[in-house]
């Protein structure tokens, strides 16, 4: 129990998107909230979570009690992703690379939120199709769990794999 308890007080928390929702009953209209939460320990563990409610810091906390129940751990090399990858979700389609040291996150709207809620510092990202938010963050949240760990692939391989940007600067 006290280490769920560390490891919860560990997590950051960030809003992706709070929309005001509308649902029609035989009374009129029943306003609500929607909050698109992002839940990372920022060492390549992440969640996405939505909540629904009347108010917006119910929303919220449901956003994050979700986001903590769907972390996925992320594979790293240095502070990057170890290689190029495409996320897919709905109409949205989200292109991740690896970057060199000192780049930083190039991202924006929920995969910058992602990605740096992760632990990654080097990496640029384009969101192609649509722009909805919580289909830009599915699509990011797909490509990182596709990412390949390079050990496994030199050992199923049986070759030698070259790392295009590691975190340390050769000189």
């Amino acid at each position: 129990m006290s280490e769920e308890r560390d490891r919860n007080s560990e997590l950051k928390e960030k809003v992706v998107q709070i929309r005001r929702v509308t649902k029609v009953v035989k009374g009129g209209k029943k306003m609500g909230f929607r909050a698109v939460v992002v839940v990372g320990d920022l060492a390549g563990s992440v969640g996405l979570g939505i909540g629904k409610a009347i108010e917006v810091a119910s929303a919220i906390r449901k956003g994050v009690e979700a986001g903590k129940r769907q972390q996925v751990s992320i594979t790293q090399v240095g502070g990057t992703i170890p290689h190029d990858v495409i996320g897919r979700f709905g109409a949205s389609k989200v292109v991740l690379r690896p970057a060199p040291l000192g780049t930083g996150v190039i991202a924006g709207g929920a995969v910058r939120t992602i990605l740096e809620l992760c632990g990654l510092k080097n990496v640029v990202a384009k969101s192609i199709g649509s722009n909805n938010a919580i289909n830009v963050a599915r699509a990011t949240l797909n490509g990182l769990v596709a990412l390949k760990d390079l050990e496994e692939q030199k050992i199923l391989r049986g070759k030698d794999i070259k790392v295009k940007y590691v975190g340390i600067k050769e000189s």
